[in-house]
């Protein structure tokens, strides 16, 4: 093994000769919702969190017709967040959120793609979540999954207090590949140095299966290891 973390492996041609070849080390990029999960996290954490004020509630509905209307789902999100989390306490909302995660992965768990997970971790790939759920679930998620990194969407807080917006953006779409390479760039050396496997299942994840050397799209059960 190098010490950049690429492994050297000798294998012996057809003409006698021993060529050496240099492998990456692996990342595993998985999606959260439908990929490794039977169903979406999101909706269920939002009725158990919802905000106590039913006319902010109200008046965001026709705002998040609108914007569903136009298939904006960034749109959605913001606006959803805002009514929710909008002046509510961390510290509420965190033991919600542990709640929340140890239920999913209690329940929620496809056993395919959750195997295909642990398998990656047994071979001594680094493993990082990409999803578009909020990072305040999927960072307890992570921890039970004994995963290297949660990338998702994120909330911003001030003084112990969520503001109801988000930090930066929808964890979505091009932002997986975004938030991924920025992760790489910090822990692996970048993402030339790596050879990426992403799975997801839906057209949020069309560019992080696009960039990926192997990419998986999850569109029924993973039934066989590499």
């Amino acid at each position: 093994m190098l010490e950049s973390g690429f492994e050297i492996r000798h294998r012996r041609s057809a003409t006698g000769w021993t060529v050496s070849t240099v492998e990456r080390p692996v990342v595993a990029a998985f999606d959260v919702d439908k990929t490794l999960t039977t169903r979406d996290s999101v909706v269920p954490f939002l009725l158990v969190v919802r905000s106590r004020s039913l006319r902010r509630m109200l008046g965001a509905v026709g705002p998040v017709i609108a914007a569903g209307a136009r298939r904006d789902r960034d749109r959605v999100k913001a606006l959803v967040s805002e009514v929710v989390f909008a002046g509510r306490r961390i510290a509420e909302i965190e033991p919600l959120a542990t709640r929340h995660a140890e239920r999913i992965h209690e329940r929620w768990l496809r056993a395919d793609t959750a195997g295909r997970l642990r398998w990656h971790l047994d071979s001594g790939h680094r493993v990082v979540l990409v999803s578009a759920s909020y990072e305040l679930y999927l960072a307890r998620l992570g921890e039970l999954l004994g995963v290297d990194a949660v990338l998702g969407t994120r909330l911003i807080e001030r003084d112990g207090v969520l503001t109801g917006d988000i930090d930066g953006q929808n964890c979505r779409g091009p932002q997986k590949v975004d938030r991924l390479h920025r992760w790489l760039a910090e822990q692996a050396g970048g993402r030339e140095r790596v050879e990426v496997w992403a799975y997801g299942d839906s057209a949020g994840d069309r560019e992080l299966l696009a960039d990926a050397d192997r990419a998986q799209l999850v569109s029924g059960p993973i039934t066989r290891i590499p």
